[in-house]
């Protein structure tokens, strides 16, 4: 699914679209806009054909498989300088938050059936002036020792030579989150 979800955004970053009127290539895009190109990309596949709707909870469903909620990491703006408040996506730990954190505790109460995900989708330049592990490794101690979330294993797809000049990589990075029920088979 990571990969996929990956390969959507590089289909997205190739298209020559710009979002609004920033440079071409993905990283510019809003969350919303993002995850309707993933749906869309998705939907026209073999096997997610139909299956996939965007949502107010989850950001992203894959009817029968994966309930997705999406954050973007980015710590440079279209016009090449860092960004204020660029990590807050992912960190603040409160209930009903748009943090990351927050879509876990909400996935986390969510009562459909499919598997539940945190994918943050982040983007760097080639090499990385702001490496995004820092982040991420913070974001899994913040919501299992102060959310109490249970995630899963870290998953990631790094796709590189996006055509953004600042956006230059993207890393999707996932996390299921674990129910009780679902940390107790897993």
């Amino acid at each position: 699914m990571i990969a996929d979800v990956a390969d959507a955004l590089v289909v997205l970053d190739c298209s020559g679209v710009p979002f609004k009127s920033f440079q071409c290539g993905v990283g510019p895009y809003g969350e919303p806009q993002m995850v309707a190109a993933v749906a869309e990309c998705l939907n026209r596949t073999a096997p997610y054909r139909g299956l996939v709707t965007t949502q107010r909870t989850p950001d992203l469903l894959v009817r029968g498989n994966w309930a997705l909620e999406f954050k973007l990491a980015r710590p440079f703006g279209d016009n090449g300088r860092e960004a204020e408040n660029w990590s807050v996506n992912l960190l603040h730990p409160y209930e009903g938050n748009v943090s990351a954190i927050g879509d876990c505790l909400k996935l986390a109460r969510w009562s459909g059936e499919e598997r539940r995900a945190s994918i943050v989708v982040g983007y760097e330049h080639t090499p990385a002036r702001i490496d995004l592990e820092r982040l991420l490794r913070a974001f899994e101690v913040v919501a299992s020792q102060v959310a109490g979330l249970e995630l899963g294993q870290r998953l990631e797809a790094v796709r590189t030579g996006l055509v953004h000049p600042v956006h230059q990589q993207l890393r999707v990075v996932a996390w299921e989150v674990l129910t009780r029920s679902r940390a107790s088979t897993s």
